[in-house]
């Protein structure tokens, strides 16, 4: 057993890695300066970086949510003991950036847009999967220290001409799906959650957990470990042969040779680790701020009545919450490249949305700001697969920024896909399809940044103008 290395050791933090250029996440590195890694107290032992070769069963690369839930349901509920490998610290990536909100959905897709794709039978289905899922995060939440704020969910409508939008899904939600959804106007919503002012009304939503994601993290990895699971931080897979049906994964340190290999690398997936997820997915660069606790002068004239999680209209959301040590968490959408990352112009969007919705706040110290990168599939939905029948390879990716909560599910499935434990569920679009390429191919894929930049834009006008 060995414990984290002195904080002075790791290797610093870039803020201008980028998944599509750079080469690879690098090895060791530093958390990014997060209000999740200054308050999440001291990291439980891992099993330091691998050193010399090893066989095992089965190893996970990357050591987020995902990677970490799957190794601790391979080894509750399946007996097996994997090993995991990760680049740098433990939840370096995604799961240590994120809002912290744990919403009872998964990827990108309203459920009025499940009924539209695959029709009211496969949605609904789809929808008790993802209510299980959901149950699988409050268990794993419920055994956590991580400071969890449950409540619901609070979709803002932040202009009125979205209050029909959000009927609508409502409507949906209630009498299609058996959801308790409730419409709210703007004076209910600042008088029982918050004072808005940017809000035209809202949705709410019963089902809604928010957490401290980095401690949640230390409770998925504490429990992994006590199962038998082996954790080697600083350990980047830097080369891939497969022999035989044995997987060799190529580290700094040593090799393991695995009979399977689940990836679980999000939106910190390395160029070129494996051919199933070429081009499978997009990487897109969220930012958050953390102000200074707020006063109680300041708490009453924003009227922060709720501690749920909140998220409003805009294609590019502003998600927030106030969190439990009184300060106001806020993130949306960021640069288009790690080169511009740290842009003043994407801090400005989140301190003047911060104060356009309470102006109180105008001004008010900023005490954390950072940014990382969200898995996009690119239709919407995420993927617990394996990609090639004949191979022992698999992965869970894609969540689309609504990771939190659904990657604890898709560590029990993919672990349950891994030990070859059939299941019904195993048809639906989330699992019996791989990741997909853009729809227009190859090309699309070369100059997808591109593309990105004139969708912001064209999201920028029906936000705000139009």
């Amino acid at each position: 057993m060995s414990i984290a290395a002195p904080r002075e050791l790791f290797a610093p933090y870039d803020p201008a890695y980028d998944p599509l250029v750079s080469d690879g996440p690098g090895r060791n590195r530093d958390y990014a300066p997060t209000y999740w890694a200054a308050t999440a107290g001291a990291p439980p032992d891992d099993d330091g970086p691998l050193a010399g070769d090893i066989d095992a069963d089965v190893a996970i690369i990357g050591s987020g949510f995902t990677g970490l839930a799957t190794a601790l349901f391979l080894a509750e509920a399946h007996g097996i003991k994997a090993v995991v490998l990760e680049a740098n610290r433990v939840a370096w990536g995604c799961t240590s950036r994120n809002g912290g909100q744990g919403q009872n959905a998964s990827g990108r897709l309203y459920r009025s847009q499940w009924i539209e794709r695959w029709g009211l039978a496969t949605a609904r289905r789809l929808d008790e999967e993802i209510r299980f899922g959901f149950e699988t995060f409050k268990d794993l939440v419920a055994g956590a220290d991580c400071d969890p704020q449950p409540g619901g969910h609070l979709y803002v409508a932040h202009r009125p001409q979205k209050m029909a939008f959000l009927a609508n899904e409502a409507k949906v939600m209630r009498d299609r799906f058996g959801y308790d959804t409730r419409m709210l106007s703007a004076a209910e919503v600042r008088a029982e959650y918050c004072n808005d002012q940017d809000a035209a009304g809202a949705m709410h939503e019963a089902e809604g957990i928010c957490v401290h994601p980095l401690k949640l993290a230390y409770s998925y990895l504490k429990r992994a470990r006590a199962g038998g699971a082996r954790v080697h931080p600083s350990s980047p897979v830097t080369g891939w042969e497969t022999k035989g049906g044995v997987h060799h994964l190529k580290t700094p340190g040593g090799t393991v040779r695995a009979r399977a290999v689940g990836i679980a690398t999000g939106a910190y997936t390395a160029p070129g680790l494996h051919p199933s997820l070429t081009n499978r997915y997009f990487p897109v660069l969220s930012n958050s701020i953390v102000t200074r606790p707020l006063t109680d002068a300041e708490l009453a004239a924003t009227n922060f009545l709720t501690h749920e999680a909140i998220t409003d209209t805009r294609t590019l959301r502003f998600y927030y919450r106030l969190l439990p040590d009184k300060r106001v968490q806020i993130g949306s959408r960021s640069a288009i490249t790690g080169a511009d990352a740290s842009g003043p112009a994407h801090y400005a969007l989140l301190v003047d949305g911060l104060a356009r919705k309470f102006p109180p706040l105008k001004g008010i110290r900023i005490d954390y700001s950072w940014w990382g990168w969200v898995d996009v599939a690119h239709d919407m939905m995420p993927r617990v697969m394996q990609p090639d029948p004949k191979q022992a390879v698999f992965y869970a990716l894609g969540y689309g920024g609504n990771g939190v909560s659904f990657s604890a599910h898709a560590g029990r499935r993919l672990a349950q896909r891994i030990a070859g434990q059939p299941d019904p569920v195993f048809d639906l679009p989330i699992y019996d399809s791989p990741l997909p390429f853009p729809a227009q191919g190859e090309w699309a894929a070369r100059f997808r940044r591109f593309g990105q930049g004139m969708l912001y834009r064209w999201y920028y006008l029906q936000d705000e103008i139009l």
